[in-house]
């Protein structure tokens, strides 16, 4: 128990700075005259609320180390290898965030999403073929979207 709350502590405030140097770069994001909130608008919306989960996360298991004893051996080992889906994803999204500026969001996003379907466990071919299907509609339907319904250009990368 102890060792679950002291992982998800560290991990949420991992994450949690992660995200508010997130939060601080997206608001470099060149905006246009068509865009009346700015690019960096949803970006630091969503990052804000994502570090707020973070901080409340870390409030709740606070209470927990003051009612458990010390860590027995190999109780971070055990922490880590029960949580390594979630750093699969954690890594996923890291590359997607240095892929978006090169590449584009369209382009970024798709083998992010397949990669994600395929680490949570979508392996047969007639899995990774609707993973492909997924991932091509929130990749390129949510860039449609954002561009032409709510006239947001989402990053186009370098030869976009």
């Amino acid at each position: 128990m102890r060792a679950r709350a002291w992982g998800h502590i560290i991990f949420n405030g991992a994450l949690a700075l992660l995200f508010a140097f997130m939060f601080l770069r997206a608001g470099e994001l060149p905006s246009s005259m068509w865009e009346p909130m700015g690019a960096g608008t949803f970006p630091r919306l969503v990052l804000a609320l994502l570090v707020i989960f973070n901080f409340m996360i870390i409030v709740k298991e606070l209470p927990h180390l003051k009612r458990t004893s010390a860590l027995a051996s190999g109780a971070v080992r055990n922490w880590l290898r029960q949580h390594r889906l979630a750093f699969g994803v954690l890594l996923l999204f890291g590359l997607l965030t240095a892929a978006v500026p090169v590449v584009g969001f369209r382009w970024a996003s798709f083998p992010f999403l397949v990669a994600c379907q395929y680490l949570l466990g979508a392996r047969s071919g007639k899995a990774l073929l609707i993973a492909a299907l997924i991932a091509l509609v929130m990749s390129f339907g949510l860039d449609s979207l954002f561009r032409h319904v709510l006239t947001i250009s989402l990053p186009r990368g370098l030869w976009g």
